[in-house]
């Protein structure tokens, strides 16, 4: 196990020195992570919804209240991105996920890699593996993708497709991974992990199979929002969360709760991670759907500094709220957030007592 954990701290570090090769600019804005905090600053990733459209129809998507029916909002475009490109770069944010929806099938997928600039941001892509084939693999690294986020949910075919209403899905996935390793990517899998799912044998074998392949498990806890919405029977408690960090000595798997860059930030809601959604609205997280306020009608440093004087998110919290903590979702998510539309305005759901 010792062994094990020198491997992974080796492989962290050659991952840190690559960057510092390739990207010079985005190592030095990750090195001031530390003094940052220390301030009381965020070092967000943004987690960017730049549009909804998506191939699949999972059971557990979390962006359908999200989505604008009328189609009468606003939307990013190329040259929005551009400046939010620079409005995270002049707060020294270094990381943005593209995400949507399914971003491959974005047909202006490389104008928004373009209009971020490879050179001041690594550059992560969620994908669904659909369309990720050698080729496009390929390609992806050429314009400035770092790495690839892959949603895989089951060592078993027919669950992972049931899962994601997607037949076939499973194979391309695997698929899809391989073709990221031969396109030098970096690569992690994003799977959903249940109550039902969390102490599983399945589970074991599906981090013995993917850390065989030298990749990595980022576990996201289910959450009742979405096509969850009220379904309580999906979510892990403080046990589950503590046999999960048990797993993380043994093998390569985490949380969004794992530190990282040696900073223990626990929830990382706003710390460390904010969402921003097609239409501008900036969430604490993906899961949280509470506007902090609209990326188009006031700078993202405002919002995102408002967002840190909420106790939730500015102090730290050793849990996810949205994954574990029925208080938060019983006196926040239910009686605030269900039933209107989304995302809910800050000002409808905190009160006096929730700030710092």
């Amino acid at each position: 196990m010792a062994k094990e954990q020198e491997k992974l701290k080796a492989d962290e570090q050659e991952k840190r020195n690559r960057l510092k090769n390739e990207k010079p600019y985005v190592y030095k804005k990750i090195m001031q992570f530390d003094e940052k905090v220390k301030k009381g600053e965020s070092i967000a990733i943004l987690q960017f919804q730049y549009n909804y459209k998506c191939n699949f129809r999972c059971q557990h998507c979390d962006i359908t209240g999200l989505r604008d029916k009328t189609g009468e909002k606003r939307s990013f475009t190329p040259k929005d991105v551009k400046e939010l490109s620079r409005q995270a770069d002049e707060m020294g944010l270094a990381h943005i996920v593209i995400t949507g929806g399914e971003p491959l099938v974005f047909a202006e997928f490389d104008e928004i890699v373009k209009a971020i600039d490879p050179q001041k941001f690594y550059i992560t892509s969620d994908t669904n593996g659909w369309f990720l084939d050698t080729k496009r693999a390929k390609h992806l690294k050429a314009i400035g993708i770092d790495k690839i986020q892959l949603s895989l949910d089951s060592l078993n075919a027919a669950e992972h497709d049931d899962f994601r209403r997607s037949p076939g899905s499973h194979e391309r996935c695997l698929k899809a991974i391989d073709a990221a390793l031969a396109a030098g990517l970096n690569i992690i899998i994003q799977t959903v992990v249940t109550k039902q799912r969390v102490r599983s044998q399945e589970f074991i074998e599906f981090l013995e199979f993917l850390n065989g392949k030298g990749v990595g498990v980022f576990v996201t806890y289910a959450k009742p929002v979405g096509e969850w919405t009220g379904n309580y029977d999906v979510m892990i408690n403080r046990d589950d969360m503590d046999y999960l960090r048990g797993l993380e000595k043994k093998y390569n798997v985490f949380t969004h709760l794992t530190p990282s860059y040696g900073l223990n930030l626990g929830c990382i809601a706003v710390k460390r991670m904010v969402s921003i959604t097609q239409y501008g609205d900036v969430l604490p997280c993906p899961y949280i759907h509470i506007s902090l306020g609209n990326f188009f009608k006031e700078p993202l440093k405002d919002i995102i500094a408002r967002g840190m004087k909420i106790r939730y998110f500015g102090e730290y919290h050793d849990t996810c709220f949205i994954a574990e903590d029925r208080k938060f979702i019983e006196e926040i998510e239910a009686k605030k957030i269900y039933g209107k539309p989304l995302p809910v305005p800050y000002t409808e759901v905190f009160t006096e007592d929730d700030y710092i």
